[in-house]
């Protein structure tokens, strides 16, 4: 069978639970494209991606095991536009090829293309068929990123500030699910969401696609 047509791309802030999201659809049999394993594999050690990015940005951006220091990117890039737009420009094009070449090898009705930055950069967007967005409130953001990686709270808000307004972000959405809840409350939301789309790619997508 050929790679389905319906893809869902599924966005939202930093903390906001777009993996347990993605986890939920993959536990009812959903295939998942996921943009930060994508750009993962596309620049570790030894890759074309991993000997531009230590190229173009020097050996403070490599750790002691050779892989990239991410961390230390990431600050890097969040402090300088230019910074951001040098490695975006090395890593956009290897992220998306792979993507591609993950959804071709789909075969179920639909899949989940898992993009954080689905909204803000654009180049992904029009693969997607509807953007469902994960929200929560913006502290209840900072709260678990800080829980999860020890991040400050300032450098929480300050990739926050890179990111959609929430307003914004629920203003573009086709399809929202409310994570503010227990995480329990993630899988109802999603199962519902699962018929709905599975109904979209039996109608040939004449139901539920993007104008």
């Amino acid at each position: 069978m050929s790679s389905p047509q319906f893809v869902v791309g599924l966005t939202g802030g930093i903390g906001s639970g777009k993996s347990e999201v993605g986890r939920a659809f993959a536990a009812l049999g959903v295939e998942i494209a996921d943009a930060d394993l994508a750009a993962h594999a596309v620049s570790a050690n030894g890759t074309p991606g991993h000997a531009a990015v230590a190229t173009a940005f020097g050996p403070e951006a490599i750790g002691p095991d050779g892989e990239l220091d991410r961390g230390w990117l990431r600050r890097c890039v969040f402090a300088d536009g230019e910074a951001r737009s040098r490695l975006e420009r090395i890593l956009h094009p290897l992220v998306y090829a792979y993507l591609n070449r993950v959804i071709a090898s789909w075969h179920g009705a639909y899949g989940v293309l898992i993009v954080p930055l689905l909204l803000e950069r654009g180049g992904l967007a029009e693969r997607v068929s509807r953007v469902l967005v994960v929200d929560c409130a913006e502290d209840e953001q900072v709260r678990r990123v800080v829980a999860r990686s020890g991040l400050p709270p300032e450098e929480v808000r300050s990739i926050m500030a890179t990111q959609l307004p929430r307003a914004q972000r629920l203003k573009r959405a086709d399809d929202v699910i409310d994570n503010n809840g227990p995480a329990a409350d993630i899988a109802p939301q999603v199962m519902r969401l699962d018929e709905f789309y599975r109904e979209c790619a039996r109608q040939g997508n004449n139901i539920g696609a993007r104008a």
